[in-house]
Formats: C-alpha cells, structure tokens, sequence
C-alpha cells in the first residue's frame, strides 16, 4: 500500500489529483509499468484521493494498493512522488510510507493464534486438582453409604464383607474409597457407638486411628467396649485423611494384632502395640523470595513466555517457552545466554531443562507446574509460578 501526501498551491478537486497522477506518469518507464495498464490488469488497485480545501491551498492524501513486487511497487512510489502540478496549480507530492499489508495481516493472525492457544491450553485445560475433585465428587455420592441404625458413614461392602476397619470420621472413608478399600467405617466422635460395638463381635476388626492425641482417646475407650483384632496409626501427628494412597497401603500392611483371648471385663488391660515414634525431619528454612521475583512470577502466568535474570533480579532475556531449552543449550559464544541464576517460564518444568540449568550454574527454576523428574540437583531449587507467586 503505497500512501503519499500532497499539497496544491490552489483548489483541486478529486478528478484533478488523478487525472495529474495518469498524465504525469504515463509513459515513464513502458507498458509494464503504466498505471493505465496496471489497473486494467488488477495489478494495481483503485486509487483513493482524500482531500480538503481552505484559505485558497488543497492538502490530501493518495492511496495506492498494488500486487506488484517491491522493487516495482518502489518505482511506482517514486513515479507519484515526481508529479509537481495538479491541474492549473503547482503542487508538491510526498511519499509518506509503503506498507505491507500482508506483514500487518500475518501479525493480526499470529496474535489471534497466540488468544486461541492460550484459550485453548491454558484455560480450557482441566487441572490434576479440578480433576481429582470431580472423581472425588463421584466417589462422595455414589459410594459413601449410611450403616446401621446410628447412620455411620461407611464404605458399601461393610454389611457383606468378613472384616472392617474402623476410622474416625466420613473424610477417611472417602479416602479409602478412593484406594479400593469399600469395608471402612466411620467412628464418628470419641464416644463409640452401639453399632461399632456389635460388628466388632461378628467380623474381623482393624482399627485404622489418627495419630494425634484424639486417636489415643478413641482408641481408649475402642480397647475397654469392643473386641478389636489388628491396629494400626496414622504417622505421628498426621491424620488418616491426610495420607496418600501409598502411605495409606503401607500403614494397613503394617497394622499388628491385639492380644486377644480375654473376657470382655479384662479388656481395659489388654495389650496395645506400641508405637515407635521418631522425630520429624528437620528441613531447612525456606530461602526468602525477592518481590521483583514475585512480581514477574504474576507477571507470566499465562503468557506462555519465560524470563532469563541475573543474581542482581535485573533481566537477560525474554523468549517464547518452546525456546527455553534450545536457547539454554547453546553457549554463549553461540548465541546463549551468560550469568544466568534464576529462570521463570510459564512452562513445564522437564528433566532437560533442569540438567541444562544445572550445567550453566542456575540457583532457581519457577515453572507452572514440574513434570516427574528422574533427578534433582542439589544445587538446584526448582518451586512452581502458584508458590511463588503466591508468596507475600
């Protein structure tokens, strides 16, 4: 698109302008590059005058599409930029710019791209939480049953299965649903009801208690009213609801038998395994996270983008995340980048890209989520853009 402004010393009207354009320029450069000829064949399209008039001078604008190659397009441009009169009056025409519209129209489309790919991935993409909690939803409704005339929470396969286990409360059923465990039972409060009582006496019994101080009253007051066959804990100071799947399998596998054989008026002195209790893990503090790095980690959720920062937070470079990896593995003498200690990208956070920052000295990884890595450089802190920006 070629546009060009002019300026008459007089009044003009719109026939003036392009009759001076046809005339002025005809016979230039030969039949392939007249206008005449260019428009009847659709190389060059209809040219559009824009013009006003006031205090005796015409000012306006003269737009030209054209299908032509660019150096073509170029002579054209110089060839209206020459015409000096417009009908009776002088006149000076210049060249204001030449576009592509195809790079404007090829911009327009790769933003669009960029909307619906982010639409489509980052929104429309249901999260491992928002699915858990549909499958627990369906798990809630559908399996958790009411037992016995106190209505106790329960798995389905309580009434028909030789064995159960007991558990505090309707959150640890629907826990042990979700491992295949359908016989659990829910306590429900220190005081043991009736119903808990009888099926002790008819079935085999596991009590599966908390490991806090209200599993030792529940489980006070279990041994002194009901028979109960097996025990096991939850770790110390942690709850059954609390577990995961693989802590939950361990501790029924490692639940051991209470001594059995005694009259229900000797119950109070049975025998309760002991627990061997260890002391926590001691972790380290956590590193205080700069505000500029909170800033930026808000900054990129969603923008598809990461961010390369030196040990100052100040920034060494911007890329697409579907560049990060190939731009870390080059050196810099190639073309990568140097002094880098912390990266954050709204991307995943994959085995590659933690071997490639670990090889180039980076302190911090920030990534949406983290894929299951093989191995995690000591060196290396890797954290999610949720922890962090959701840091204070």
């Amino acid at each position: 698109m070629v546009v060009a402004r002019f300026d008459v010393e007089g009044v003009v009207e719109k026939p003036d302008v392009i009759g001076a354009i046809f005339g002025q320029t005809e016979g230039l450069f030969g039949p392939e590059l007249d206008l005449r000829e260019l428009q009847k064949s659709g190389r060059i399209g209809r040219i559009e005058i824009q013009l006003e008039s006031r205090q005796d001078r015409t000012y306006g604008t003269i737009t030209i599409p054209s299908s032509l190659d660019k150096s073509s397009t170029a002579i054209i441009a110089a060839a209206i930029q020459s015409v000096d009169r417009i009908g009776p009056c002088l006149a000076k025409v210049t060249l204001e710019k030449v576009a592509d519209i195809r790079e404007d129209k090829r911009r327009q489309i790769l933003d669009k791209a960029k909307d619906i790919l982010r639409t489509w991935v980052v929104e429309d993409s249901p999260s491992t939480d928002e699915m858990v909690k549909q499958v627990s939803g369906i798990i809630r409704s559908s399996d958790v049953a009411s037992y016995g005339p106190d209505h106790l929470p329960s798995g389905p396969d309580v009434a028909s299965s030789p064995s159960i286990i007991l558990v505090e409360g309707r959150a640890d059923i629907v826990l042990l649903l979700r491992c295949g465990i359908r016989n659990a039972i829910g306590i429900e409060g220190t005081k043991i009801p009736q119903t808990i009582i009888d099926l002790c006496k008819t079935k085999e019994t596991t009590a599966f208690l908390d490991g806090d101080r209200g599993g030792d009253l529940i489980l006070k007051e279990l041994m002194q009213v009901a028979p109960v066959d097996y025990l096991t804990r939850a770790p110390l100071g942690k709850e059954v609801e609390e577990l995961t799947p693989k802590e939950i399998m361990k501790c029924l596998r490692e639940k051991l038998p209470v001594e059995s054989g005694r009259s229900q008026e000797e119950a109070p002195q049975r025998q309760i395994p002991q627990r061997v209790e260890t002391p926590p893990v001691q972790r380290p503090p956590p590193v205080p996270l700069s505000p500029d790095l909170v800033a930026k980690a808000r900054e990129l959720r969603g923008t598809l983008e990461g961010i390369l920062l030196d040990q100052s937070m100040s920034e060494i470079g911007r890329l697409p995340v579907s560049e990060l990896a190939s731009k870390l593995a080059l050196s810099p003498d190639n073309g990568g980048f140097q002094a880098v200690e912390t990266i954050v990208f709204d991307g995943v956070v994959t085995q590659r890209v933690v071997d490639l920052a670990e090889e180039h000295g980076v302190k911090l990884i920030v990534g949406d989520r983290i894929a299951e890595l093989t191995r995690r450089p000591a060196a290396v802190r890797i954290m999610t853009l949720p922890e962090v920006a959701g840091a204070p």
